[in-house]
């Protein structure tokens, strides 16, 4: 079956999904975390609300009463005729009642009514009673022409333009054209658009984009245009043609520690030999001052909603980021204060992820601490391997004084896998963030009415009553703390469930539009403005911890988690 939910991560193609990981344009298709409802809340006295019939027909899925499931979709359907998952809901329940006719009177139903993920629908086991019917087939067929005619009026198959070490003009224009109309018309942030002038924006690239003598160089054009919005949600992708060739990276990781540039990772054995090691500061790249170098090569090109956001990708996660045939000369101090240069080169992803560098990070990882106190790092919500794990090891977990949950590695994914931790915390519904997006209704802009902001009904979460935990909480934080995981930040601090200890988050969350670009390359476009349930922001700020714990080089430099070790402090209070 399927629900209405902020999943904050969308499938991508794998050479996408590669370069969101190694370059940290990751987190990057976000949407938003919690359940979202956009029907009233209230009914009329002895009439049941939507949450009450939603509840209702849960509940008789999980008893597998699918017929009494389907009425109540069909409620929910009459209710909420705009929502396609009502009607898709009830083909489901009458399906898994084998009541096949009726099952597929109610997919129709649903695709006339919008519904359009034909890879969802393939999948789901709800419907496998109806693969061998003959009208299966024809239904799929009937989907795949509405997809195709839909996609004709933001989506066309006209932008499907194979990729060229140049494109003609028109090519480039067109490009050009559509990644400013996107954005006029889809982020959220209209205040942005305003101050920038986004009409002068276009005027103002117009010509660049004519002068571009090669696909590189359009591409960088549509980057620096595109981080001119100030949104880490919102960034244009070049084509995987270009990625290794001109966006790779070397064996090495770096981070900002005390606003110096510290090499955290040297995944080449020849550059460890050659004196290269970890806790190296960077004091130059390529004869430019090590900040010089970073904001001059890097920063135009890098989307980024916060400072702390943008430290962290132009001296992390796309640090030294380049040509792959390109030499680099590293100005380093080591410990003692002595000074040497190192000449390294960049490699291709297959070469990093042989080498350990591209190495992908546990979702779930925990283990039990002195003193009872459990430790759980959730590392990604990407998919529901950190929910699912958790709560299989939470009667182990659960025998803890305390819990430390460590987000500090955690980039985003699907909000809700972060909410089914929570819901383990309290016996009490909670709430999650606000959301909310742009009304544009043209005839009320020919009236010379200002365009409105509509509201999503963001209902509470339900407390999983046969989990709970209730011992002391602490959570970690820091600026890669981001997007899906900064909701899980927000809800825990609405729950006052216990403190946030370490760095800002990252600040950046929303559901991104995803449009097709010349070449195959793409954008996304932030289409959702995420809050605190009260209205306070966090986007462009970042979640504030309790207590601000930042690191330090001297830390690093010894093996000491100082932020962890604060964590540690105060749970044994």
């Amino acid at each position: 079956m399927s629900t209405i939910a902020k999943s904050n991560f969308m499938k991508l193609p794998i050479y996408i999904v590669t370069l969101l990981t190694i370059a940290t344009f990751n987190s990057a298709l976000v949407q938003a975390q919690n359940t979202v409802n956009t029907t009233p809340s209230t009914a009329p006295s002895g009439v049941l609300s939507v949450q009450e019939i939603s509840r209702l027909a849960q509940e008789s899925d999980a008893k597998k009463d699918y017929l009494n499931a389907a009425k109540y979709y069909r409620q929910l359907s009459e209710l909420d005729a705009k929502n396609v998952n009502h009607p898709y809901n009830a083909a489901c329940a009458y399906a898994l009642a084998t009541k096949t006719d009726l099952a597929f009177s109610w997919l129709e139903r649903a695709i006339k009514a919008g519904y359009v993920d034909i890879a969802h629908l393939k999948k789901d086991t709800d419907l496998d009673s109806l693969h061998l019917d003959a009208r299966w087939p024809d239904l799929l067929v009937q989907l795949e022409l509405r997809i195709k005619r839909d996609a004709s009026l933001y989506n066309s198959e006209v932008w499907k333009i194979a990729y060229a070490d140049q494109f003609t003009e028109d090519q480039r224009v067109a490009g050009l054209s559509k990644l400013w109309s996107e954005v006029k018309f889809g982020f959220v942030f209209t205040d942005t658009l305003k101050d920038l002038d986004w009409d002068a924006v276009y005027i103002r690239y117009l010509p660049k984009v004519r002068a571009a003598t090669n696909t590189l160089q359009y591409y960088r054009i549509l980057m620096e245009m595109t981080a001119l919005l100030k949104d880490g949600h919102s960034r244009v992708i070049p084509p995987k043609d270009l990625l290794e060739s001109h966006f790779a990276q070397t064996l090495l990781k770096t981070a900002m520690i005390e606003n110096r540039v510290i090499i955290t990772e040297v995944n080449d054995e020849t550059l460890r030999q050659q004196g290269l090691l970890v806790g190296m500061e960077i004091v130059s790249v390529n004869a430019l001052p090590v900040k010089q170098y970073a904001q001059e090569q890097l920063m135009p090109l890098i989307s980024a909603s916060t400072k702390q956001d943008m430290d962290r990708r132009i001296y992390g996660s796309q640090f030294l980021m380049g040509a792959l045939d390109e030499a680099i000369q590293l100005g380093t101090i080591d410990e003692q204060g002595k000074k040497n240069n190192f000449t390294i080169f960049r490699v291709n992803n297959a070469t990093r992820a042989k080498a350990g560098a591209a190495k992908p990070v546990a979702a779930f990882e925990w283990r039990m601490l002195e003193g009872q106190i459990a430790y759980v790092a959730l590392n990604s919500f990407g998919n529901d391997t950190a929910a699912r794990e958790y709560l299989a090891a939470f009667p182990e977990i659960a025998k803890a004084k305390s819990i430390i949950f460590d987000l500090r590695k955690n980039g985003g994914g699907n909000g809700g896998v972060g909410y089914r931790i929570l819901s383990t915390l309290s016996p009490k519904n909670f709430e999650v963030s606000a959301s909310s997006t742009r009304e544009y209704k043209p005839t009320l802009r020919a009236w010379g009415q200002a365009e409105g902001v509509f509201n999503f009904d963001s209902r509470p979460v339900s407390a999983d009553q046969a989990h709970q935990f209730t011992g002391k909480v602490v959570v970690l934080s820091a600026a890669q703390t981001y997007s899906a995981a900064e909701d899980f930040l927000v809800a825990f601090d609405t729950m006052k469930r216990g403190m946030i200890i370490g760095e800002p988050s990252g600040g950046s969350t929303g559901q991104p539009l995803v449009i097709n670009l010349p070449g195959e390359g793409m954008a996304t476009i932030v289409s959702k403005n995420d809050s605190y349930p009260n209205g306070k922001a966090f986007v462009g700020v970042g979640v504030q911890p309790h207590r601000l714990v930042m690191p330090t080089v001297s830390d690093f430099r010894s093996g000491k988690d100082k932020v962890l070790q604060a964590a540690i402090e105060e749970v044994r209070k």
